[in-house]
């Protein structure tokens, strides 16, 4: 498991009965956690000092209850500044998991002596675009939603990255792709952090299990002659690493060549020495 270990603002404190303590700065939340399935004693003292708690509807959903927690807040990784605010279905709009990709394709970036493109599909409040441009990638950061790529570009200056070379583009990722294809454009990096479900800015509708496959064999076709690296995410309970790491070895290595890893990514929980499992990663790159 690759595990993102060298957080400073953030811990998952403890796990019992389906949700964890965390510590975001100075701030402690409980949040819901499908793979918290033990029931063990509250015995780390932050159960007690939640600022924030969001609890989960039996009818699907839930809400955040508060308790002296201010509407936002931020949290630092290394050079990195994220601002926080807990929004609906439990997010707080950072994955603190998705470090451990962070360092890796950052170290590739700063070890290739290049000048790199990065494309980062699905690319949220833009954790990965940040950690891309900090390493000294040159970034093109594509969501569906405008509010998320809204929230990307406060967090570029709240990390002094406002005037770094990324480019934001509220679209459809999927149309995107096909039309730079089109363009021929090309990249020497593309991560992708797919949903499981999702509409574009137009309605379209995304089902990972039937898209997932036909859009990384199409997304191949913008890595450039000389690529560094590819990143699949999945949250998706059936994509499990093996999958990643097969489709990625159909649709990469066999034209490429290089190397693929496939692996769980999770969080260390501090009260009991655990590893909390969050998701799966596909990594491509040329070995």
């Amino acid at each position: 498991m690759w595990i993102a270990n060298n957080w400073k603002d953030y811990e998952v404190l403890d796990t019992s009965n389906g949700e964890k303590l965390e510590r975001w700065g100075d701030f402690i939340l409980v949040r819901p956690d499908p793979q918290v399935i033990w029931n063990t004693p509250h015995k780390n003292p932050g159960w007690k000092k939640k600022n924030g708690h969001y609890h989960r509807s039996t009818k699907g959903g839930g809400e955040w209850e508060f308790f002296h927690l201010p509407q936002e807040w931020s949290i630092s990784y290394n050079e990195l500044t994220f601002r926080l605010k807990p929004f609906s279905f439990k997010h707080t709009g950072l994955f603190p998991e998705q470090a451990t990709n962070w360092d890796w394709f950052s170290n590739l970036i700063r070890q290739a002596n290049r000048p790199i493109k990065v494309l980062n599909l699905f690319a949220y409040t833009g954790g990965a675009t940040l950690s891309a441009a900090a390493a000294g990638a040159a970034v093109t950061h594509v969501d569906a939603s405008k509010g998320m790529v809204g929230w990307a570009k406060e967090n570029a200056v709240a990390s002094n990255l406002g005037d770094a070379p990324i480019r934001y583009l509220v679209d459809d990722c999927v149309k995107f792709v096909e039309r730079e294809i089109r363009r021929g454009n090309r990249y020497d990096g593309i991560i992708m952090d797919p949903p499981s479900y999702g509409r574009g800015p137009k309605g379209e509708i995304w089902k990972i299990e039937e898209s997932i496959y036909p859009f990384i064999e199409l997304t191949t076709k913008l890595l450039s002659e000389n690529p560094l690296f590819f990143l699949v995410n999945s949250y998706t309970t059936g994509l499990q690493p093996a999958v990643l790491s097969y489709m990625m070895n159909l649709c990469i290595t066999k034209k490429f060549g290089g190397t693929v890893e496939a692996s769980e990514i999770g969080l260390p929980v501090k009260e009991n020495g655990l590893v909390l499992p969050c998701g799966a990663s596909g990594r491509w790159y040329l070995s």
